[in-house]
C-alpha cells in the first residue's frame, strides 16, 4: 500500500464517527429495518402504520424502532397515543458518504491496476515480437 493510500483509508476513519456508522449500518442489517426506512423515505406515518406489512409481533417492531431510533435513522414524536416516525436523513447521508468515498477509492485502485495489466501486457507482447 502506498503512503499516498494509507493516508487516505486514515483521513476515512478519522472523518467519520465510528460509533454511530457502526450502528447505522448495524440497523440497515435487517430487512424488516430497512423496510421501515423505505416507507419513512415517503413521509412521516405512525408507528401502527410502519408495523402493517411485518408479520411480526408488536415487541418485535418496538425493538426494532428502538434500533433504528438508537442508531438515529429515525426520530419519533408523541401525538396523543400514536406515536409519528420521521426518517432522519442526516444520518443516512453519513453512511451513504462513506459508502461513496469508499467505492471512489476502489474504483480508482482498481483502475490503476487494470492500466498496469494492460501496461505490462502490451510490454510482454512487445518483448514477444522482439524474439
Amino acid at each position: 500500500m502506498t503512503p499516498r493510500a494509507a493516508s487516505f483509508i486514515l483521513n476515512l476513519v478519522v472523518n467519520y464517527n465510528q460509533h454511530r456508522l457502526d450502528l447505522a449500518f448495524g440497523a440497515l442489517a435487517h430487512p424488516i429495518r430497512r423496510g421501515i426506512l423505505a416507507r419513512l423515505s415517503t413521509g412521516e406515518a405512525t408507528v401502527a402504520e410502519l408495523a402493517k406489512p411485518f408479520k411480526v409481533s408488536a415487541p418485535a417492531i418496538s425493538k426494532h424502532m428502538r434500533i433504528l431510533e438508537d442508531a438515529g435513522l429515525l426520530s419519533r414524536r408523541k401525538q396523543g397515543r400514536e406515536h409519528h416516525c420521521t426518517l432522519e436523513q442526516e444520518r443516512m447521508r453519513e453512511a451513504e458518504r462513506w459508502i461513496e468515498e469508499h467505492r471512489k477509492f476502489w474504483n480508482d485502485r482498481l483502475d490503476a491496476l487494470e492500466s498496469y495489466l494492460k501496461e505490462d501486457a502490451a510490454k510482454r507482447a512487445r518483448q514477444g515480437e522482439k524474439r
